[in-house]
């Protein structure tokens, strides 16, 4: 089986040399080049400082840069027909939107969070929602580093969002609770931020119910787990027809 020729966008950050690490280790796979402002190079590939200066197209992107070069890097996959797994956070709704609109006509992949951990956790939070029913309240607690910009994470609101769908959308979201002087309400998510040191990540889904208390956690230790799910898509998005896919895709195949 041939290779697949995975370009690296962000190739010069963290995740970007944590999803060279990842790819080494595989023999389905190959770091082809990346892409970076900063092109000084660490590893056996090329850097480049544009995708225009890519001398030939990969056979797919992984993105983890910057949601401001959104329109370059889908301009570029779209007109190339090249595949990508968007893993960048911080993306807007309207942001969101053109990546989904891209799946009409390539390859995408699009997740809030590459672990399949986490995704998992996701997909027992909707089975325990499922059982539970409107019995239990729901709270959702990240944890995450002090450098993180956002908040609630992508992370936090993909889980809410899962809990939500499978409650045929029932629910509000709640991020503030400290500037409300009101008992909770019945049909909400609270999700609450917290921020300190060098936290990767960590989830917590609270089911509080009548005298029983029901946790789902996932905690991250290395940045890794988020390459290596980032180089399995890739892997998987390669052979793929035009549409929208996710972790669910990956989960199916375990």
């Amino acid at each position: 089986m041939d290779q697949v020729k995975i370009l690296i966008s962000g190739a010069n950050g963290k995740m970007g040399h944590a999803v060279a690490a990842a790819i080494s280790g595989r023999e389905d796979c190959v770091a082809y080049c990346g892409v970076d402002l900063y092109t000084q190079q660490y590893s056996d590939f090329p850097i480049y400082e544009k995708l225009a200066d890519v001398p030939e197209k990969p056979d797919v992107i992984i993105d983890f840069s910057n949601p401001a070069l959104l329109d370059d890097l889908l301009d570029y996959c779209l007109i190339n027909g090249v595949p990508c797994v968007f893993a960048t956070t911080g993306y807007s709704a309207e942001q969101i939107a053109k990546i989904k609109q891209a799946a009409a006509s390539i390859p995408v992949f699009f997740s809030f969070n590459m672990s399949l951990g986490i995704n998992l956790l996701a997909q027992l939070a909707k089975k325990a929602v499922s059982i539970l029913g409107g019995q239990f309240d729901i709270e959702i607690v990240e944890k995450h580093h002090n450098q993180k910009l956002d908040a609630p994470s992508g992370t936090a609101i993909m889980l809410a969002d899962a809990i939500n769908e499978e409650c045929g959308e029932q629910y509000h979201y709640v991020y503030d609770r400290h500037s409300k002087r009101q008992k909770r309400e019945a049909k909400e998510i609270g999700m609450h931020a917290i921020r300190g040191g060098t936290i990767v990540g960590e989830h917590d889904i609270i089911f509080a119910g009548h005298d029983e208390v029901i946790t789902l956690s996932h905690s991250a230790a290395s940045k890794e787990v988020f390459a290596v799910g980032a180089v399995n898509a890739a892997a998987f998005l390669a052979g793929q027809e035009a549409g929208l896919y996710d972790m669910s895709a990956l989960i199916a195949l375990q």
